[in-house]
């Protein structure tokens, strides 16, 4: 007697598993969405590690004898002109001599003082 009711157990769930599989999705939808599903990881993953790298780098002074454009326009209130002008006047033994040299003025240097240096 249990063996016929475990049958008939195993039977039902044989049936909702067939019943499952039978639905067929478009596949064009599928890749779609798989495109999408994708589309959105790799955006978050870019957004991620961006995170992570200005995380890092905000510890760390930029050195203005090395710094990219990029970098250098980074710094709150940089202009390209000035990036552009740092980037010319290299080499620096100090970083103040942004200022001493007219490359930037005074009130644009304090705002990233605290975050270039000049190593040699």
């Amino acid at each position: 007697m249990d063996f016929l009711r475990y049958r008939h157990v195993s039977t039902i769930l044989l049936l909702a598993a067939l019943a499952g599989c039978t639905q067929q999705q478009n596949t064009q939808d599928l890749k779609e969405k798989t495109a999408q599903a994708t589309a959105e990881v790799k955006r978050d993953a870019n957004a991620v590690a961006a995170g992570i790298r200005e995380g890092w780098s905000r510890d760390q002074p930029l050195d203005l004898n090395t710094a990219t454009k990029e970098q250098l326009l980074s710094l709150p209130g940089m202009t390209a002109a000035e990036a552009d002008r740092v980037i010319a006047g290299r080499p620096y033994k100090e970083p103040g001599e942004v200022v001493t040299r007219r490359i930037m003025p005074k009130t644009e240097y304090d705002k990233i003082a605290d975050r270039v240096t000049a190593k040699k």
